[in-house]
């Protein structure tokens, strides 16, 4: 894996893809650049962790974003920022990264602090392509990034236990693309998967830990009410 060549953000916006051609050839070429070799910083570690999530108007052509970053080990809000743009690339899936990227990249430059984790509600290398969101999102900014979603998306899994921590594979033919994680007792699982420089341990001890008392992470919570919000303003 070649990860030696640097990405520049601003240039690959400046080319943003505009069909599914293009967009294919991007993740293809991005996707060398994902880090599958750190582990990422340690649960409870002292720093903050963003979650990042969007909020789309159909009729009016506008997704809004929000970044809300939290102190990692109180897991209280410390800083937000929101923003508001046009979706510039068709419903395809597997390419949803395509409609939300530069918006969330905007949401996090209002950011006082730079995250040390991010969390996107969405996929990382649970992906078809192995590139989804978290993974396209970590390549750009360079940040540790994880995906957890509420469905497996196309791929397979046996139900986890039924207690809290509790995970099962979730499997593409017999590839372990992530995991399906038991955030609380006898509710429906996560589905967590790596994004960028963070290992899948890992990124489920950062869920379980995020999601002490609700389902989803607060992270992704805090960002989903927030992007609501910012849509409803816009």
């Amino acid at each position: 894996m070649d990860t030696s060549r640097t990405i520049s953000c601003d240039e690959e916006l400046r080319h943003w893809p505009t069909d599914e051609a293009q967009a294919r050839a991007v993740q293809d070429r991005l996707r060398s650049h994902v880090r599958l070799d750190e582990s990422g910083p340690e649960p409870g570690f002292e720093g903050t962790v963003v979650g990042v999530d969007v909020a789309y108007d159909d009729e009016r052509n506008v997704v809004a974003a929000a970044a809300v970053a939290l102190d990692a080990h109180t897991l209280s809000v410390v800083d937000e920022a929101t923003a508001v743009g046009r979706v510039s690339f068709p419903y395809v899936p597997g390419l949803l990264a395509f409609r939300e990227i530069p918006t969330v990249l905007d949401a996090l430059a209002g950011l006082a602090r730079v995250p040390d984790l991010v969390v996107c509600d969405g996929y990382g290398l649970a992906h078809p392509r192995r590139f989804g969101l978290a993974s396209h999102l970590g390549v750009l900014t360079g940040l540790p990034t994880i995906g957890v979603a509420k469905n497996p998306f196309t791929f397979r899994y046996e139900p986890p236990g039924p207690e809290r921590g509790t995970t099962s594979p979730l499997l593409d033919g017999d590839e372990e693309v992530g995991r399906a994680l038991r955030t609380q007792k006898g509710v429906k699982p996560v589905f967590v998967s790596v994004g960028h420089r963070v290992d899948l341990d890992r990124a489920c001890a950062h869920t379980l830990r995020l999601a002490a008392a609700y389902r989803l992470p607060e992270t992704t919570r805090a960002a989903d009410s927030l992007c609501r919000k910012a849509l409803a303003g816009a």
